[in-house]
């Protein structure tokens, strides 16, 4: 049986129009005190956000949700890694990740970023509002709205998932 799920693989000049048509959203909301990135996938759009935003207050979240049958996407995550309440108490706080597809992590770390005592904005490049789990929700702030999967340059090493990619094309 045949994957109905369209793919999209990105290049870096792609990841640059994303990033160039967020900057622009971003600073309008006004200036943030903080970064969190949710790793894996939000450490280079992330990085390259704080570059163009001038911030330097950047943290990293990990959050793991088991892959149970029974609990399915409800399952509880667990923290891998969450940065301490202190560091981001009072702040205006960026959560950057790669996509939303259910939007549990981004919804997750937005939570606890918000327990922490911060006011919590997320960001992703790439809103897939037909997975999401939240039919009241999506990021405050994205590039693009896709039912694609997306994969991203910094993905290719890592066997695309079956997916058949060529080499790059020379000029």
């Amino acid at each position: 049986m045949k994957d109905p799920t369209r793919h999209e693989v990105l290049s870096w000049t792609d990841v640059d129009k994303l990033i160039d048509q967020m900057v622009p959203q971003l600073q309008v909301a006004g200036r943030f005190d903080a970064m969190v990135l949710i790793t894996r996938g939000g450490i280079i759009p992330g990085g390259l956000l704080a570059e163009a935003l001038d911030i330097r207050h950047v943290l990293t979240a990990a959050v793991d949700f088991p892959a149970t049958a029974s609990a399915g996407l409800m399952a509880w995550p667990t923290f891998l890694q969450f940065p301490d309440s202190s560091l981001l108490i009072s702040r205006r706080t960026l959560i950057v990740d790669d996509v939303w597809g259910s939007g549990r992590t981004s919804t997750t770390v937005k939570g606890r970023v918000q327990k922490s005592g911060a006011t919590p904005f997320t960001c992703v490049l790439h809103f897939n509002p037909y997975r999401s789990l939240f039919n009241k929700s999506e990021p405050d702030f994205y590039a693009a709205v896709t039912d694609a999967y997306i994969v991203y340059p910094w993905e290719l090493d890592r066997g695309m998932r079956g997916l058949p990619v060529g080499e790059p094309e020379s000029n």
